[in-house]
């Protein structure tokens, strides 16, 4: 009997300790707004501490700030030798000494497109001048010839050491810097505990575990405006669009879109828009933009070699979705 009570007591005390744990340990919501990359992003999580959740903030807002700049093909920056820097310096130096974080995403990017047959290419910063430009306006659609004198550049070549070799290529990181960035500060909130996130950078979606709720549900917009195609289920996961409804613009009568191909230097148009589901937000932005600039079977195909689901919204409103993509339906 007395071993019973025992028990009992221990029981009742662990039930309290329990009580009292969870009691002084509830979690509250943090939330806040960034400005970066030309694009809104909503940082949510939860904390048991207020100090620890502005701390986390503010290391946040200097992740999306400093590689901003480290990406920033428009802008110099004192001391920071960025894609702006790379493209533009006029030393004489034959290789750039770059941050570690840019040459990490440089290599990622690079090594990502030499796999994609041509449509992912970094390194086509003119020809997407050439665009933005009359996009800017909406005046104008550049000529074959403004496309090709705007596509002369030289190869970009990583030396190792977080060194790249100064012979002036037009980088632009637009395809990746957004969701790869994502990426670093989804794992930056794991590392330091909070498991509890969502983030959410324009088209990028990137999620931890959900609280007080089994999974997340992501809807997958409607290129047209008219509701959504879909609706996701999930935790821990990353989901990017890439389409041209958003960022485009009409001449004659005809729209042109934002993502270009680099095989002919004209924007995209065999699809609407492409969402991809995966573990990793970065490389879910390339993915995204590539699988844009395929025919739907070539896309399927290059799917496989990664682990990345997608839904594909073509041209006459069907839909497509990889083998595996149903399991986040």
């Amino acid at each position: 009997m007395k071993k019973y009570i025992s028990f009992i007591g221990i029981l009742i005390v662990g039930l309290l300790f329990v009580s009292c744990f969870l009691f002084n340990n509830k979690l509250e919501l943090y939330s806040k707004d960034f400005f970066y990359m030309d694009t809104y992003i909503n940082v949510k999580f939860y904390s048991d501490s207020d100090v620890k959740a502005k701390n986390i903030m503010n290391s946040i807002d200097d992740i999306y700030r400093e590689y901003h700049e480290l990406t920033d093909r428009y802008n110099a920056y004192d001391g920071v030798n960025n894609v702006y820097y790379i493209n533009h310096n006029d030393s004489n130096d034959k290789e750039i000494v770059l941050d570690s974080r840019l040459y990490d995403m440089i290599s990622f990017a690079y090594d990502f497109g030499k796999k994609s047959d041509g449509k992912f290419d970094i390194n086509l910063g003119g020809v997407i001048d050439a665009w933005k430009k009359c996009r800017d306006t909406k005046k104008c659609v550049p000529t074959d010839s403004e496309l090709k004198k705007a596509n002369k550049r030289n190869d970009i070549v990583l030396l190792g050491d977080n060194k790249i070799k100064n012979n002036h290529p037009n980088i632009d990181l637009g395809g990746v810097s957004k969701g790869y960035t994502t990426q670093v500060v989804s794992d930056y909130l794991r590392l330091n505990g909070i498991t509890y996130f969502l983030i959410n950078a324009g088209g990028n979606v990137s999620c931890g575990d959900s609280y007080g709720k089994d999974y997340y549900k992501i809807g997958i917009q409607n290129p047209d405006g008219n509701g959504i195609v879909s609706t996701l289920k999930g935790t821990n996961i990353s989901v990017v669009t890439s389409g041209g409804y958003e960022r485009n613009y009409e001449y004659n009568g005809k729209v042109y879109n934002h993502i270009i191909d680099p095989t002919t230097l004209y924007p995209g148009n065999k699809m609407k828009s492409v969402t991809i589901v995966s573990t990793d937000s970065g490389l879910a932005d390339m993915l995204s933009t590539t699988l844009f600039l395929m025919d739907v079977d070539d896309a399927l195909e290059f799917l496989k070699d990664y682990d990345a689901e997608a839904i594909f919204v073509l041209n006459d409103n069907s839909i497509v979705k990889s083998e595996g993509f149903s399991n986040y339906e």
